[in-house]
């Protein structure tokens, strides 16, 4: 059988511990060699390097194949995503979260990921565009931004995901809500909250944000506004794409849909970008449909809406 792609690219932490890093190539290499007729692996060691790696291969080849998680693919975009032609991208699950592959219904398990991923279908999908970054998972401000903050780093390295809800615990106690004005397809709304989420994805730290009508080719990005973090909120959000839920009536949620988003706050805040720390407010947001093409696993993902919401 002829290879699927004729030339690619497959770019990789280098800082990765050894074993599961030997691992890691041991069970994706032979699956992309099989796929991929002329394959180049380069291992990266620093942004600079990626940065180099985007910019030089990125226009010369079918498909770019990411090994890491959605740091490494945040910064990937970010460089590919101002090209006039665009490669296919393969997202290996390699971080910690792995939450953009989560929402493309990637098999956690890298064997399976690869081999599955290069079966698949390549499906086109929207990002988000804030000022002068590019995200595909999500933009935020208040307590997922906070929580980034609070991560212990070694704890990160030793037990995960975990890291991540241990933080979101100890930040919500400390998390005071904030005032904002935002801006959507030309509705205003003047609030108060301990977060505001504008989302392309619908996986934060490895779990779902129950978003109603939300998927990555849609056009439109989706606006959660969290007001308060108490028991109220997260009754709200288990049951606010439930088939009868009514989220108008909700009290400490907010959730519109819209393609370009303004929003200024009254004290400055720092920005959470797909995990990454990443600029301040005010930022000017909006949704590039169709932007990139990445092979799909599954790509019934894409249509598996539950519920209905109203703007």
């Amino acid at each position: 059988m002829m290879p699927r792609y004729q030339r690619g690219i497959f770019v990789y932490n280098g800082n990765m511990q050894g074993e599961d890093l030997e691992q890691s190539l041991t069970v994706t290499l032979p699956v992309l060699a099989q796929e991929i007729k002329e394959l180049t692996v380069i291992q990266t060691h620093s942004l600079g390097e990626l940065r180099k790696v985007c910019y030089e291969y990125g226009p010369k080849v079918e498909v770019f194949v990411i090994l890491g998680g959605d740091g490494t693919l945040h910064e990937c975009i970010n460089y590919l995503a101002p090209l006039e032609s665009r490669p296919v991208l393969l997202l290996l699950p390699g971080g910690t979260c792995n939450d953009f592959s989560r929402v493309l219904g990637t098999p956690q398990n890298l064997q399976q990921a690869a081999t599955q991923l290069l079966q698949g279908e390549e499906v086109k999908v929207d990002i988000g565009k804030a000022d002068d970054r590019y995200f595909t998972n999500f933009w935020g401000i208040g307590l997922v931004t906070e929580a980034s903050f609070n991560i212990d780093s070694e704890q990160k390295n030793r037990i995960g995901v975990l890291s991540y809800f241990i933080s979101a615990i100890k930040t919500m106690n400390q998390t005071e809500p904030f005032s904002f004005t935002l801006r959507i397809d030309g509705e205003t709304v003047n609030e108060e909250a301990v977060m505001v989420l504008v989302m392309n994805g619908r996986f934060i730290g490895t779990r779902e944000v129950p978003l109603p009508d939300s998927q990555l080719q849609d056009g439109e990005l989706d606006v959660l506004i969290v007001k308060n973090s108490n028991l109220t909120t997260f009754k709200e959000l288990l049951t606010m794409n439930r088939p009868g839920a009514d989220p108008s009536k909700f009290q400490e949620l907010s959730h519109m849909q819209g393609q370009q988003v303004s929003i200024e706050v009254e004290a400055e805040k720092e920005v959470d970008m797909d995990g990454e720390i990443m600029g301040s407010t005010p930022a000017r947001i909006e949704v590039l449909p169709n932007h990139f093409t990445f092979l799909c696993a599954d790509p019934t993902v894409f249509h598996n809406v539950q519920g209905s919401i109203s703007k």
